[in-house]
C-alpha cells in the first residue's frame, strides 16, 4: 500500500531522481497554465459578459474579500501568490477522485516546498511595505529579549504549515485505502467524495495562514503610515 508518490520512482540517477510526486506536480502546474491562458483569452470588459467569466469574477472577488477581510488592504497586490496557492493545493487535493492518484501533498517534499515558499514571501512583501530595517526591527517587538523567540516562531510556523498538509492528506488516503481492502465499493466511493470537502478545506486553510503570515508582517508598517498621517494632518 503506496501512501506517498514518493515511492513510485520512474528514473533515478545518483541524488538526481525523478518520482511520482515530482511529475504529478509539474502536471498539475501545466494544467494550471494551460487553463489559465485558455480561459482568460477571451476575457471581455463589456457589460455583458459569458457564464463562464461571470464565475471566475465571483471566485476572484471571493478571494479577494477573504484577503482583505484577514488584514491586507489591497487584496490585487497578494492575489497572485495566494490564490497559486490555493488553486494548486485545491487542484492537487480534488483529483483524488480519479482511480490510482495520489495528491502531491501527501508528500512532505510538496508541502515543505510550499511552506518555504509562504516562508520567503512572508520577508519578501513585508520589506517591501516597510523598508529592509523597518521588517528587521519587528523582531525585536515589544522588546530586544524576544528576537530568539521571534525567530524560532518564523520557524516553527513553517515547519507547522508542511507537517500539517501533510499529515492530513496523507492520513485521507490511508483511510480511503483501509476502507478500500474492507468494503471495496461502498466506502471509498463515500470517502472519496468527503475527500473533495477535505481537499478544498485544506487548500483554504493553507492559503488563509498564509494570508495571516503576511499580514501580521505589514501590518506594523501601515500602522505607522497611518500614525505618520495623523500627526501630519
Amino acid at each position: 500500500m503506496e501512501l506517498s508518490p514518493d515511492q513510485t520512482i520512474f528514473w533515478q540517477y545518483g541524488f538526481i531522481t525523478i518520482n511520482l510526486t515530482l511529475v504529478t506536480t509539474w502536471g498539475i502546474m501545466l494544467l494550471l497554465i494551460v487553463s489559465a491562458k485558455l480561459i482568460t483569452r477571451k476575457l471581455k470588459p463589456d457589460i455583458q459578459i459569458s457564464l463562464w467569466q461571470c464565475f471566475l469574477e465571483m471566485i476572484v472577488t471571493g478571494i479577494n474579500k477573504q484577503i482583505k477581510e484577514v488584514g491586507l488592504e489591497k487584496p490585487e497586490e497578494y492575489i497572485g501568490f495566494i490564490g497559486s496557492l490555493f488553486l494548486f493545493i485545491g487542484v492537487a487535493n480534488i483529483c483524488i477522485i480519479f482511480p490510482g492518484y495520489i495528491p502531491p501533498t501527501s508528500s512532505l517534499s510538496t508541502t515543505t516546498a510550499l511552506a518555504l515558499c509562504v516562508f520567503l514571501a512572508v520577508p519578501f512583501y513585508g520589506i517591501s511595505k516597510r523598508g529592509f530595517l523597518g521588517y528587521l526591527k519587528s523582531f525585536l517587538q515589544p522588546t530586544w529579549m524576544m528576537l530568539p523567540f521571534n525567530i524560532i516562531s518564523e520557524i516553527s510556523r513553517t515547519l507547522a504549515l508542511a507537517v500539517r498538509l501533510f499529515g492530513n492528506v496523507m492520513s485521507g488516503g490511508m483511510i480511503v485505502a483501509i476502507l478500500l481492502s474492507i468494503s471495496p465499493f461502498i466506502f471509498p466511493v463515500i470517502m472519496n467524495l468527503l475527500g473533495l470537502l477535505t481537499g478544498t478545506v485544506q487548500a483554504y486553510i493553507f492559503a488563509i495562514l498564509a494570508t495571516v503570515y503576511i499580514a501580521a508582517a505589514v501590518r506594523v508598517g501601515k500602522e505607522k503610515n497611518k500614525t505618520k498621517e495623523i500627526i501630519t494632518s
